[in-house]
Formats: C-alpha cells, sequence, structure tokens
C-alpha cells in the first residue's frame, strides 16, 4: 500500500492557493515549484536572480532534509526563468554548483513573469526516494 506525505511550510500562499509544497506517494516526492522566500513565506530578493537561484536551492535542501533525500535522488527539474537568455550562464553555473556531477533529467522554460513581482526562477522537481543516496 503506498503511503502519502505532505510537506508544507506553513505559508498563507499554500492555503490561499490550496497546495502542497510536496507530496510524497510510495517512493516518488512531487514538489511544488519553489523559490525564494524565507521561512516566514517572506519572498526575498526582488529583481535579484543569482540570490533568488540560491535561495532557491536552499529551499529545495529543506525539503530534500524532510524526506530524507539527497540531490542525488532528484530525478528531473523543472526550471521557469524570467529573462532566459540574460539568466542563462547564472542557471548553468547554478546548476553545476549545485548538482555536482549528478545528472537529473531537466527542462529550462523562459516565461514572460512569475507569480510575485520581481521573481525570475522557480523550480519544480521530483525526487525517487528508492535510489541510493
Amino acid at each position: 500500500m503506498a503511503t502519502i506525505d505532505v510537506f508544507s511550510y506553513d505559508v498563507p500562499a499554500e492555503s490561499d492557493f490550496g497546495y502542497s509544497q510536496a507530496i510524497r506517494s510510495g517512493e516518488l516526492v512531487h514538489v511544488s515549484g519553489q523559490l525564494a522566500f524565507d521561512e516566514a513565506g517572506e519572498f526575498l530578493h526582488p529583481g535579484d536572480f543569482t540570490a533568488q537561484l540560491k535561495q532557491t536551492y536552499a529551499n529545495m535542501d529543506r525539503i530534500l532534509d524532510h524526506y530524507g533525500a539527497t540531490r542525488r535522488q532528484i530525478v528531473s527539474q523543472t526550471l521557469y526563468l524570467v529573462n532566459l537568455r540574460q539568466n542563462a550562464a547564472a542557471t548553468m553555473d547554478g546548476n553545476l554548483r549545485y548538482f555536482g556531477d549528478h545528472r537529473p533529467a531537466s527542462t529550462v522554460l523562459g516565461i514572460t513573469e512569475l507569480a510575485l513581482p520581481g521573481q525570475l526562477v522557480e523550480i519544480s522537481f521530483v525526487i525517487d526516494t528508492k535510489l541510493p543516496a
């Protein structure tokens, strides 16, 4: 029987919009788009792509920690970027630093805007907890 485990930061947006940060079903964890916010749910670094990317990766690590997983267990990711061409080099550098030699499946989408004013990046991903850490 599959188990379901829902992860929440308990920030207002979760209840206002009606979503979970992550939901585990069996061995897979599906993670909603992560962005640059602090533990109180306050959006950080409007307009600063590099700082937002760094905070987004830190928030991804919080979810991995919750599920006892590591970056090596991320099997896919989707990155949503405002100003794709302008932020491509920083994205590639950040991605290589975050994953090291691990190579998850990856999709990068250039978009016009994200949910919050000044938000430039959002990353959703899937974790397979059965893979070796």
